[in-house]
Order: structure tokens, then C-alpha cells, then sequence
């Protein structure tokens, strides 16, 4: 056979790589009408305000915050309401999108705190966000945190959990939020150091300001 037959056979199957290449990413931008963001929330709320973090397990920076923010939480758990929403951001981190999956399909059973911690737990931080396929790693803190496997795989790889993260990604997007960690505190963005102290300084501020509205 000559050169240019091989050739035109090397044109052709990079062609048909290129589109499924492409296809990959379009289908974790691709949200159906109907998905609505998650809402995962924690705490008694017994102020009306809501701290939400729009996050990516895989940013170093979320990783900083999230001992930070655990025991900001655990503070005022009475108080006021956590949130966390899915903000991969996939253009820069590879694995953000997949440990999004892992904590939704974690989610579907009840158990998206503890997969959460998980991935941002140090010791598993570090090496799930350097691996070239993390889904192993992924599967082991499901296991681990007592997932049914089969559904935990099952609903990682789903649709429901695919759309539940880019309509949280659109949310995100409609907020301006062009980083993370990015928060919001009764809807309004705040930005705050990764301190314990910078946390409650705008936490009680924002209890008294309330509190003192509600008497007016």
C-alpha cells in the first residue's frame, strides 16, 4: 500500500478522535431542562441564615478551607444553615468533575457529608487529585464510608448526577463566581480568610444585624 493510502487512514481516524473527544466534554457541559441544583445543607438554621460555598474538591484553596469551614459549622450548628454546591472547575483541575460525582452519587444515599469530608480529607487529597483514573480511589472512600458499591457506581456514572452538578455550575455562573472557594452568607458574597476568628466576625455580624431588623 503507498504512503498516501496510510496516510489518508491516519487523517481519518484522528478526525473520528477528535469527535468523540469532543463529545466527552459537550456531555459534561449538558444539562436537561429540568435538573434543579442540589441542596445540600446541614445545621439547624435557627437564625434564617445560610452560609453556602460554591466549591471544587480538586482547587488546593478549597482544600485549605474546608477544616476551617468543618469547625465554623460545627460552631454554629443552632445558628445558621451550610450549604455547599459543585463548582468543578474543569478547564484547570481534571479530576474535579469526577469527585463531584462521587460525593452526588454519595448523596443518593444519604452520605454526601461523609464523601465530601473524604475527598477533602489530606492524606486522600493528596493523591486522589494526582491520579490519572481517581474513580478507584473514589469507589475505596465509598466502601469505606458504607456505600452499596454496585448503586454508588451505578449512580456515579448517571445522568441525575451528571445534570444535578452543571445545574449547580449554572447557578454558579449566574452569581458572577469566576473562582473558589466562593461564599455566600444570607446572599451576600463575603470573602474571608482561612481563619476560624474571620469566619465568626462576619458570622455574629451578620446574626445581629438580622437580629436587630427582626425587633425593628
Amino acid at each position: 500500500m503507498s504512503k498516501q493510502f496510510w496516510a489518508v487512514l491516519v487523517i481519518i481516524a484522528l478526525v473520528f478522535v477528535g469527535i468523540f473527544a469532543f463529545g466527552g466534554k459537550k456531555s459534561a457541559t449538558t444539562t436537561s431542562a429540568n435538573a434543579k441544583p442540589s441542596s445540600h445543607i446541614i445545621g439547624e438554621g435557627k437564625t434564617g441564615i445560610t452560609l453556602v460555598e460554591y466549591g471544587d474538591y480538586q482547587c488546593p484553596y478549597c482544600q485549605e478551607y474546608a477544616s476551617v469551614v468543618k469547625q465554623v459549622q460545627q460552631e454554629y450548628n443552632q445558628q445558621i444553615f451550610f450549604q455547599f454546591r459543585n463548582f468543578p472547575l474543569v478547564n484547570i483541575h481534571a479530576n474535579a468533575f469526577a469527585a463531584a460525582r462521587a460525593a452526588e452519587a454519595a448523596g443518593l444515599q444519604n452520605k454526601f457529608w461523609e464523601m465530601h469530608d473524604a475527598l477533602y480529607n489530606l492524606a486522600n487529597w493528596s493523591v486522589w487529585t494526582v491520579a490519572s483514573d481517581p474513580t478507584k480511589y473514589f469507589t475505596l472512600y465509598a466502601q469505606q464510608i458504607g456505600l452499596d458499591i454496585p448503586k454508588y457506581q451505578s449512580d456515579y456514572a448517571s445522568s441525575q448526577v451528571n445534570n444535578t452538578i452543571n445545574a449547580d455550575m449554572a447557578a454558579g455562573n449566574k452569581l458572577n463566581i469566576t473562582g473558589t472557594p466562593t461564599y455566600f452568607l444570607d446572599g451576600k458574597q463575603i470573602s474571608v480568610a482561612i481563619d476560624v476568628k474571620a469566619f465568626e466576625k462576619v458570622i455574629n455580624a451578620e446574626i445581629a444585624a438580622k437580629t436587630a431588623a427582626t425587633k425593628q
